[in-house]
């Protein structure tokens, strides 16, 4: 069974820079694994551990620089790392970064079975790219996993969060998950796992490798455009508490909270 995981670096809350089309600067700023995505890793190396014969190949768009973001994932127990890298990708929205993962998929990794995402990337909090690249494969996918319970080799069994509640979904192979925060600690690296990374060779991607024109990727193939990017001034209001719930319900009430009696 081979499983890609998609992951992004995504930059220290604490280090935002702008570049001048007020997108996201990602090269040459500490980066770190979305932590949705930490998650989606887990979730393959628990698939791992219950099967046989399972590759997890983990894959990302990004600047060189993210080569070391792979060789990390590889010391926790995935097999092998793929970066997608060329400086015509740069300023893609969600539209183009789907249609350019989808391209090399199809390209260079098409014998795939389940593709893991993270629900959500913290720098855009979207959860647009995992359907994104689902609809361009033309794959089924589920959303808002919070376990993938078991997998036949034929179907997986996935846990997603609803409204109500939680809900058990079975899907045929081949079929892209998006998951949440799972139930478990992520994987740390072993010894074995580090000295494994530090030797492996990271697989690079450019435009003229996955099959796409410049015109359909980075900020040419982005329907979407940033017109403004800001930091929100940092206010304090003034907070009333109230002991009862009557009380929190007459408030709410005064602020157009609840309508009727």
């Amino acid at each position: 069974m081979k499983i890609l995981v998609c992951i992004k670096q995504v930059p220290d809350t604490t280090d935002i820079k702008w570049t001048e089309n007020n997108t996201i600067q990602r090269e040459g700023v500490e980066s770190v694994i979305n932590p949705f995505d930490v998650y989606a890793i887990e979730e393959a190396l628990k698939l791992k551990k219950s099967m046989d014969n399972v590759e997890i190949t983990v894959l990302t768009m990004g600047p060189l620089q993210a080569e070391e973001m792979l060789k990390k994932t590889i010391a926790i127990g995935c097999d092998k790392g793929v970066l997608i890298s060329d400086r015509k990708f740069a300023g893609a929205d969600t539209y183009a970064t789907g249609k350019t993962i989808a391209s090399a998929i199809k390209s260079k990794m098409p014998d795939y079975d389940l593709i893991i995402c993270g629900q959500f990337a913290v720098d855009g909090d979207t959860a647009q790219t995992g359907p994104s690249i689902a609809c361009q494969l033309g794959i089924p996918q589920i959303t808002y996993v919070r376990e993938l319970s078991k997998c036949d080799g034929k179907c997986i069994y996935a846990t997603r969060e609803i409204e109500e509640g939680f809900e058990t979904l079975r899907a045929e192979l081949p079929v892209l998950v998006c998951v949440l925060k799972g139930f478990e600690e992520p994987a740390r690296p072993t010894i074995n796992g580090i000295i494994k990374a530090q030797n492996s060779d990271i697989t690079v991607y450019t435009l003229e490798d996955i099959g796409l024109s410049p015109e359909e990727v980075g900020i040419k193939g982005s329907p979407t455009y940033v017109s403004k990017a800001f930091r929100p001034p940092k206010t304090r209001g003034e907070c009333e508490f109230c002991n009862d719930c009557d009380t929190l319900a007459l408030k709410i009430k005064e602020f157009g909270g609840i309508e009727n009696e």
